[in-house]
């Protein structure tokens, strides 16, 4: 991913929680030079062995095959928007679009085990919806048994991150919080976040 210095961050506790609240992610394979994308949600732990990055598929979805020892990619892409030229102070500017995004990259291993499948069902519903956990836990087993046989679970050690916090850092910290003044206008919570997010990377003076 193409990302200027001032646009990198490298603070690995910032990039995580970017990561798990971005969790409906996109994988990307190239085996044999086919691209292949799945859109999934994953859960993300961060330990004394790195980060790792654990989801599912359908069974029936060909990409899970042409993952061998190829690396893998999975993209997190985080609040976005259009910024005009209307809202800075210079008058020759142009249009643009700022964003943030993580490209994990790894190495995607399937596990086969029921207690491993079943373990990451429940850690991402304990995630998205803890109401919900007892519920689950209460499942017959005959019924989760037949639901995990129709998935493939597996998990990523992460091996590098890429990032891009494009958040108009170029043109210093008087045009970011304009633009960032003019996106909490709007009712949209994603240009919100896109808002707060840019005052917490304003560009150093």
């Amino acid at each position: 991913m193409y990302s200027p210095p001032y646009n990198r961050v490298e603070d690995r506790k910032e990039l995580v929680a970017f990561m798990r609240a971005n969790n409906f992610a996109l994988l990307v394979t190239a085996t044999g030079g086919v691209p292949l994308a799945s859109h999934l949600p994953v859960t993300v732990a961060d330990g004394a062995d790195g980060v790792v990055i654990q989801s599912h598929m359908a069974k029936p979805n060909a990409q899970w095959k042409e993952f061998f020892d190829d690396e893998v990619l999975v993209v997190f892409s985080g609040p976005h928007a259009y910024v005009s030229p209307r809202w800075y102070e210079a008058t020759e500017r142009v249009p643009t679009w700022n964003y943030a995004a993580v490209h994990a990259y790894g190495t995607a291993r399937v596990t086969s085990e029921r207690a491993v499948k079943h373990a990451a069902q429940r850690a991402l519903v304990a995630e998205l919806d803890p109401e919900w956990l007892p519920k689950f836990d209460a499942l017959r087993t005959e019924y989760v048994d037949s639901m995990l046989e129709g998935i493939v679970t597996f998990e990523i050690a992460v091996t590098r991150l890429e990032t891009r916090w494009k958040l108009s850092q170029n043109r210093g910290r008087r045009e970011q919080a304009l633009i960032a003044a003019e996106l909490d206008k709007s009712a949209d919570p994603g240009l919100k976040a896109l808002a707060a997010l840019t005052r917490r990377h304003f560009a150093q003076e």
